[in-house]
């Protein structure tokens, strides 16, 4: 609808008009009509990402409840979850499916004069309710997901739709910027990493020089990330675990158990992709739902045979592991846990990938040091560098990995071993894969996006594909 937006437009037309016009000159005015809307995007991003990460809290403490007591209920509520919210994707919008991240990159590459107007298939408004509703509902049913994806996916959708509700004759930044900067605040609000959302911008999601964009990245990470911290307080992902920064022989170690999760992470991803590419052999309605509910009731099964620790996020398996000294994890959780992530996105649903794979790393990275048998005071530095390595095979992002884990859990002094975790990790992944998954998927979603008709308003804006 033309004007279903044109009440904001007017607000901010009153507020050049009358405020902003009789306070500045010229010039400092042009700065701010172009920055203000982003700065309305960044503080929504903050105020988003809070609400959505307290409704994952209650989705997976209720998922837990209703297993711990009713686990055989499990069999038959993981299944109807995973089909509903693979249903809601399917019917309102497909492009919500999966994590988010290949999308916004998907967007970044289409936005220029000749394909802008199909980037709403990708970032809506509806897109981010559909990605909410279907990651929330699969979290409820025992889904092995995380939130950062699609929080990056919903941020990029409120920094598009706030850019594009300027009133005519403000001075915009281009699409991509917003894009761009949307990621990068969607990011930091959703883990408290402002860092590791401006690391995410420069390796993952663009190739543009930073110059172009900075100003507008920095902004935007500073205020989504405050407006979080102003609700939750100035919080740590993961606290505050001992570490040794252990240096000489112990390198070895860690070179080791980098190569090692590093791989693991990207069979991961391969694992992913062949799932993904054999779900697409279903063309009719019936055969795509048995595959969704098989995919739940299997879930289901070993959920049932391990427990809570096999669904959910595995964010309170890293807090045991690193805060508790509980270091006897059975030795088949890791493989449950692989298993789960795999059948909750190859399900067709909404979820991301970030949190959960940093739990896959925690248990790998336990069960490997108590292979090699290291010393009780090194094993956390062996499980925060599993992390990175891990989500650094899956993702292929080295340096985001590192300082995401390390602003999780303010361990500066193993800083060092992180990114060499990182480095080593990036090296073993590309045997298995040279192409990182993200960018599998993105090249998908792009060409998706391109089949997709395009209806244009009478002003010239694109409007929402059906």
């Amino acid at each position: 609808m033309p004007n279903r937006f044109s009440r904001y437009a007017q607000v901010l037309a009153w507020l050049d008009q009358y405020v902003i016009k009789r306070l500045y000159t010229e010039r400092v005015r042009r700065v701010i009509l172009q920055s203000l809307p982003f700065w309305v995007a960044s503080l929504l991003t903050g105020l988003v990402a809070v609400g959505y990460e307290e409704l994952f809290v209650w989705a997976e403490q209720l998922s837990f409840t209703w297993m711990r007591m009713h686990p055989y209920l499990t069999l038959i509520t993981t299944p109807i979850a995973f089909l509903v919210a693979w249903w809601l994707v399917a019917k309102l919008a497909p492009a919500a499916r999966g994590s988010g991240i290949p999308q916004v990159m998907a967007g970044i590459e289409l936005s220029n004069p000749t394909t802008h107007a199909r980037i709403s298939y990708l970032l809506s408004i509806r897109v981010a309710i559909v990605k909410v509703l279907s990651s929330v509902i699969l979290l409820i049913g025992g889904g092995v997901i995380g939130r950062e994806g699609p929080t990056i996916q919903i941020s990029a959708a409120i920094f598009r739709a706030i850019n594009r509700l300027q009133p005519a004759g403000w001075p915009q930044l281009s699409r991509q910027i917003a894009l761009v900067t949307g990621g990068a605040a969607g990011l930091a609000a959703a883990f408290n990493t402002p860092l590791g959302g401006i690391v995410f911008v420069v390796e993952e999601l663009t190739q543009t020089h930073i110059t172009r964009f900075r100003t507008a990245v920095f902004t935007a990470v500073i205020i989504a990330g405050m407006t979080a911290q102003a609700i939750q307080g100035p919080y740590l992902y993961l606290g505050f675990p001992k570490v040794t920064a252990s240096t000489g022989w112990f390198l070895g170690v860690v070179v080791l158990v980098a190569m090692v999760c590093g791989l693991a992470g990207a069979l991961l991803a391969k694992s992913l992709l062949w799932l993904n590419a054999y779900r697409q052999r279903f063309s009719t309605l019936p055969e795509k739902a048995a595959w969704v509910a098989t995919c739940g009731l299997v879930l289901a099964g070993l959920a049932f045979w391990v427990g809570t620790e096999a669904v959910g996020t595995g964010k309170p398996i890293i807090n045991r592991l690193l805060f508790q000294n509980d270091h006897l994890t059975p030795w088949y959780l890791f493989p449950v846990r692989f298993a789960g992530m795999a059948l909750s996105y190859s399900g067709g649903a909404a979820g991301g990938i970030f949190a959960t794979s940093l739990s896959a790393g925690a248990i790998l990275g336990d069960g490997l040091a108590r292979l090699i048998h290291v010393a009780p005071g090194d094993t956390n530095l062996v499980i925060l560098v599993s992390m990175v390595s891990f989500l650094t095979g899956v993702v292929r992002s080295p340096f985001t990995a590192a300082i995401l884990v390390l602003e999780m859990t303010d361990r500066h002094s193993a800083i060092f071993q992180l990114l060499l975790g990182g480095l080593m990790a990036q090296g073993a992944a590309s045997l298995v894969d040279p192409v990182s998954f993200y960018e599998h998927l993105k090249d998908g979603f792009v060409r998706e996006t391109m089949t997709q008709p395009v209806v244009s308003e009478p002003n010239g804006k694109e409007v929402e594909t059906k």
